[in-house]
């Protein structure tokens, strides 16, 4: 296969195999953290939990972080990107240990939110500082190939993550606190990976002078200022269009993970191990989505440019959600997990090369930052709107059609700039 010979030729990179040991190990740790959490919050037996409730605890966990997200760009570009892999992997092992320790106790949900909360916020730099230093191991002429596999493998180990997390529930602990555990255990050895690459090696070249706090938040301010003209200038339109429809896929499918959530919890099982059950198995098909997407990517970004890969991406979405949602039956509903997963990461390799390829190195830190927020808050507008519109048990139309609405714009958008 060529996505297998492809990646035998960037394994022969040091820094890249390295590299993507520490993503490997990182976004693995992730997915466990994010199935216990999830597992805890939306699947306790005695929990009788909402659209709204789910809705809130994203705004809880990620909203806070992108009103300061941007900020984080900024010192990216200012720290050793090695060190922050090594303290924000040990920091995240720590805090992981304290959300352990706050399961254990069943302390109030506000203290449990806070600690996931610096989990999430350290992930904002770690999964930024990756993307931002992958053109410093691989040549241009294999960093579209690099954006297809790195990120993806990023994905499938997350996706990973979360069936190691069931498999530690059904098979060592039926506990929460134990899976969270592991998670921990696996942010320590990525850390521990990150050493395994040198100080300088992952840039940034420019090296910013110590300063004082407040000096640093005004610099950091003017960088992001500056990073928003870079990312704005002419010769940068498409990535700046790319993001924006990334944004709007991004949105969809918050939109779908609240809905099929709460089928999962709801409408298609009838218990609660069942549903978990049924979300991990969703969870791994849209990771065969995600590998599908990267090797597919390559051949069709190389064929039809990455522009034109979204919008054949966001075309296929507009058309198969609603086939595939519209029955809220088990089996279109993992068929469409598939379709979700390959749209998703096909059109975020397309938009990760297309920002790579026109962004200086010196501003890619904070507008990979920038990427991250658009995320978030893209992510938790949609459960707020999936909150709006769907039942109790999670079957809604109008939210299948509006979701296909945003995906046939997006492509229709992007036709249009095409023509122009």
């Amino acid at each position: 296969m060529a996505v297998v010979r492809d990646l035998r030729v960037l394994l022969r990179f040091q820094g890249f195999r390295r590299l993507l040991a520490v993503r490997l190990l990182s976004q693995g740790a992730d997915g466990v953290f994010q199935v216990a959490l999830a597992a805890y919050v939306v699947f306790s037996p005695e929990r009788q939990t909402s659209a709204a409730a789910i809705a809130s605890a994203m705004a809880v966990l990620l909203l806070p972080y992108s009103l300061v997200g941007p900020f984080a760009g900024a010192f990216l570009d200012r720290w050793r990107r090695r060190q922050i892999f090594l303290y924000g992997n040990l920091l995240r092992a720590l805090m992981a240990c304290a959300t352990a320790l706050l399961i254990f106790g069943r302390v109030p949900d506000g203290f449990l939110f806070a600690a996931a909360l610096c989990v999430t916020a350290v992930n904002r730099f770690v999964l930024a500082g990756l993307s931002a230093a992958l053109p410093r191991v691989v040549d241009a002429e294999r960093l579209v190939v690099a954006n297809s596999l790195s990120p993806t493998a990023g994905t499938l180990a997350a996706t990973a993550g979360g069936g190691l997390a069931f498999l530690v529930r059904l098979f060592v602990a039926d506990s929460d606190a134990a899976v969270v555990l592991v998670g921990a255990a696996l942010y320590l050895c990525a850390a521990l990976a990150s050493l395994r690459i040198a100080k300088d090696l992952l840039g940034p070249d420019r090296a910013a002078a110590p300063s004082r706090l407040a000096t640093a938040l005004r610099e950091c301010a003017r960088d992001l200022v500056a990073g928003v003209r870079h990312l704005a200038a002419p010769e940068r339109r498409e990535a700046a269009r790319a993001l924006t429809a990334m944004a709007l896929m991004r949105f969809c499918y918050g939109a779908m993970l609240v809905m099929v959530l709460m089928l999962c919890r709801y409408a298609l099982t009838s218990s609660t191990e069942e549903g978990l059950a049924l979300l991990g198995t969703a969870l791994g098909v849209s990771g065969a989505g995600f590998f599908a997407a990267a090797v597919l990517t390559p051949w069709a970004a190389g064929r039809l440019g990455p522009g034109r890969w979204i919008l054949v991406c966001s075309a296929v979405a507009a058309v198969l959600v609603p086939a595939l949602g519209l029955p809220f039956a088990t089996g279109p509903l993992l068929a469409g997990a598939f379709v979700l997963g390959l749209s998703t990461q096909g059109a975020k390799i397309a938009t990760d090369t297309i920002v790579q390829s026109t962004v200086e190195d010196a501003f890619r830190g904070r507008i990979f930052s920038v990427y991250d927020v658009l995320f978030n808050v893209a992510f938790v507008g949609a459960a707020g709107v999936a909150a709006l519109m769907l039942p109790p048990d999670g079957r809604s139309v109008p939210l299948v059609v509006t979701i296909a609405v945003i995906y046939g714009t997006v492509a229709a958008s992007i036709a249009r700039f095409d023509r122009q």
